[in-house]
C-alpha cells in the first residue's frame, strides 16, 4: 500500500467506526478541475460548499456531480485523447466509449451549472439539446469540447456512506473557457463562493481527504510537465484504501 493510500485508510478508519452498514452502489459522477497557468505560479479553482448541504458542508471543492442522462445524447466538438479513452475503461465492468464520453460531458455541464463557465469551442452551427441543464451551451452556441479534458484520477467512496460515488477526475486548462454565464455562485447557492487559489492556498483551506490527495497529485503534474501521465484510482478494500495506477 502507498503512503498516500495509506493516510486515506487512517482517515477513512476514524470516520467509518465500528459496526456494520449498508453500502449502496456507487454512481457514476464526474468532476473538473481548472487551473490557470497565466501568471507566475499556477492556480485552481475551488467552490466553497453551502454550509447548509449535507453532503461536505462548508467544504471547498471541485466543481462536478453525477452523470446524468442527458450527458449522454450531447454530441462534443471533438474527442478525448486516446490515452484517456484507454484508462477510463480500465477496471470498469460493461464499458462503453459512450459512458466514457457522457462521464467527460458530465464534468463540463457540472462546471456550467455550478460556475458559469463554459468549456468549449463555439459552433456557428447552433448547439442543440432538450435538457434544461444544456441550454447555457445552446445559448451561448458553445459546443463542448472534450480535447480539452485530461482524466487524472479515479477514486470510489467507501463504504458505509449514505451516497457513494465512482468519480472520475477531468483537468482542464482555463483557456478552455469558450463562454461565462454570470449570476451562477451567490450566498443561497451550491457554491457560494469561486476562488482562485494557489495550489498552497488551495492545500490550506478545509477539503475533503480525496480531494487533497489528487490536488497534491495535480501539483506534482505541474512541477514535472507529465500532465498526461497515467491516472491514479483510490478505492476501499480489506479495510483500507487501495491505489492502482490506469495507464
Amino acid at each position: 500500500m502507498s503512503d498516500v493510500a495509506k493516510q486515506l485508510s487512517e482517515r477513512e478508519r476514524v470516520k467509518l467506526g465500528p459496526g456494520s452498514g449498508i453500502s449502496p452502489k456507487p454512481r457514476d459522477a464526474a468532476t473538473l478541475i481548472l487551473i490557470d497557468r497565466s501568471g507566475k505560479a499556477p492556480r485552481v479553482l475551488m467552490g466553497k460548499r453551502h454550509h447548509s448541504h449535507k453532503f461536505m458542508p462548508g467544504k471547498y471543492v471541485f466543481p462536478g456531480g453525477r452523470l446524468d442522462a442527458a450527458d449522454r445524447a450531447m454530441k462534443p466538438i471533438d474527442e478525448l485523447c486516446e490515452a484517456c479513452v484507454r484508462r477510463l475503461g480500465q477496471h470498469v465492468v460493461k464499458w462503453t466509449e459512450g459512458r466514457g464520453r457522457a462521464l467527460a460531458l458530465a464534468s463540463i455541464r457540472e462546471t456550467a451549472e455550478e460556475t458559469g463557465l463554459l468549456i468549449g469551442k463555439e459552433d456557428a452551427n447552433g448547439v442543440d439539446s432538450k435538457a434544461d441543464a444544456w441550454k447555457p451551451f445552446v445559448s451561448k452556441k458553445i459546443r463542448p469540447s472534450l480535447s480539452a479534458l485530461t482524466f487524472v484520477a479515479r477514486a470510489i467512496t467507501p463504504p458505509k456512506r449514505p451516497k457513494r460515488f465512482d468519480t472520475r477526475f477531468f483537468l482542464a486548462d482555463r483557456q478552455a473557457i469558450g463562454a461565462e454565464i454570470g449570476g451562477i455562485v451567490g450566498p443561497d447557492t451550491e457554491l457560494v463562493s469561486l476562488d482562485w487559489l494557489t495550489f498552497d492556498d488551495a492545500l490550506g483551506v478545509e477539503l475533503p481527504n480525496i480531494t487533497k490527495v489528487v490536488l497534491k497529485d495535480i501539483a506534482e503534474r505541474l512541477k514535472t510537465g507529465e500532465i498526461a501521465r497515467p491516472a491514479p484510482f483510490y478505492f476501499f478494500r480489506n479495510g483500507g484504501f487501495q491505489r492502482k495506477l490506469l495507464d
